[in-house]
């Protein structure tokens, strides 16, 4: 996975949680999506990325 096509995914990843916590402000996912991904950010396999930033959000925002 390329960093254009990561990125994108990330986007996705903040439009799903948005719909599935419309209570929570956008901004603050956004931001949630930017520290996991930044915890992951020195990987060397990146396909799997996105997936494992949207469940670590998610676990955030369930707490």
């Amino acid at each position: 996975m390329g960093v254009i096509e990561e990125l994108r995914a990330l986007d996705h990843v903040v439009d799903r949680l948005a719909e599935k916590y419309p209570a929570v402000p956008r901004q603050h996912i956004e931001d949630l999506v930017e520290q996991e991904h930044r915890t992951l950010d020195t990987g060397r396999v990146r396909d799997y990325i996105p997936i494992l930033v949207e469940h670590a959000v998610k676990d955030r925002l369930r707490q």
